[in-house]
């Protein structure tokens, strides 16, 4: 059971989010995670770094760091790009494919265990009610947490 600073719902319900938060950025690895890099190459097969830096939304010295460890342990390789000899492109190994796959395939059971203490039509309220308030955040807020200007 929670036990709850607040005594007011709106103090009851901001702590239950920041639950969430603290779980989800626990069990995902953060936004730039190898795991994370790996699943995103497997889905979208050849992409640049910076389209890669860009769509995590993190600094490009990072997302170099994470992917020198990659290229080091064979998951990925970066090779200049033909038309462009500035860009540098990312692709996995077979290597990194089959890892990449584990990875997914973790993920995935991580959301059906994280939400499988609803039904299904919890889930839809759940989501109705998530919908609504994302919406009047981003109207009341903007997006100060955006991850990048381009989807990948």
């Amino acid at each position: 059971m929670i036990t709850y600073k607040d005594k007011d719902i709106n103090g009851k319900l901001m702590q239950n989010l920041w639950n969430v938060v603290h779980v989800l950025q626990h069990t995902s690895g953060g936004r730039g995670s190898q795991n994370r890099i790996l699943t995103i190459l497997l889905r979208n097969g050849l992409v640049s770094q910076a389209e890669l830096t860009e769509h995590l939304g993190i600094q490009s010295g990072s997302a170099s760091e994470v992917l020198s460890k990659l290229e080091s342990a064979g998951l990925i390789e970066r090779t200049e790009s033909e038309a462009d000899r500035r860009t540098v492109n990312i692709t996995l190994t077979p290597s990194g494919e089959e890892k990449a796959a584990i990875a997914l395939a973790e993920r995935e059971k991580k959301k059906r265990d994280m939400f499988s203490v609803l039904s299904d039509e919890e889930k839809a309220v759940l989501l109705s009610i998530l919908e609504k308030m994302t919406a009047h955040w981003l109207d009341l807020y903007g997006e100060p947490g955006k991850r990048g200007k381009k989807t990948i």
